[in-house]
């Protein structure tokens, strides 16, 4: 089932989800719905907040179905590790047609569970650091535009509500 994708402004999106504990059939089956709602959608990583879910659940593919062992679940992920720095434009599924440079670690370790609850940790680089920490942030009710400068910020979600006031948005 592809699942519409939440827009900033929904409160779900700016609040901390919750931990999962159950790990069953119908977990299995929305992490399958997140993967198909994510490229659905043309991502490279979705939260479960983002399908209005406030569950600590997130999916990645960094290679978009190109690598099927590329795919990730992330359940109850947290960051353990960060080194470097990189800049790189950074956009959101949950606020299309924005796009920013964001300066994030460039080397990042999470820990987090798998579909079955088993703990595991994944160290990534460049694109993949970059869409755990974006994922993890929703897991925290943090946007990427909390990265950027205060203007940048209020000069987004000032478009922004100028596209709900249209209808747009």
């Amino acid at each position: 089932m592809i699942y519409p994708i939440v827009k900033y402004g929904n409160p779900v999106l700016e609040k901390a989800a919750e931990t999962v504990t159950i790990f069953d059939d119908d977990l299995k089956a929305l992490i399958d719905d997140m993967f198909e709602s994510m490229y659905a959608a043309h991502g490279v990583g979705l939260a479960a907040p983002q399908i209005g879910i406030g569950r600590r659940i997130a999916v990645i593919d960094v290679t978009f179905k190109e690598d099927p062992n590329a795919r990730l679940v992330l359940i109850n992920p947290e960051i353990i590790h960060t080194e470097g720095k990189h800049t790189q434009s950074e956009g959101c599924l949950s606020i299309p047609d924005f796009r920013e440079n964001v300066t994030r670690p460039n080397k990042v370790t999470v820990r987090a569970q798998d579909i079955r609850g088993k703990v595991f940790e994944k160290t990534g680089e460049e694109l993949l650091a970059r869409a755990l920490l974006h994922e993890t942030d929703h897991l925290k009710g943090k946007l990427y535009m909390s990265h950027l400068s205060t203007l940048k910020r209020d000069l987004m979600k000032r478009k922004i509500r100028k596209l709900m006031k249209a209808g747009e948005w």
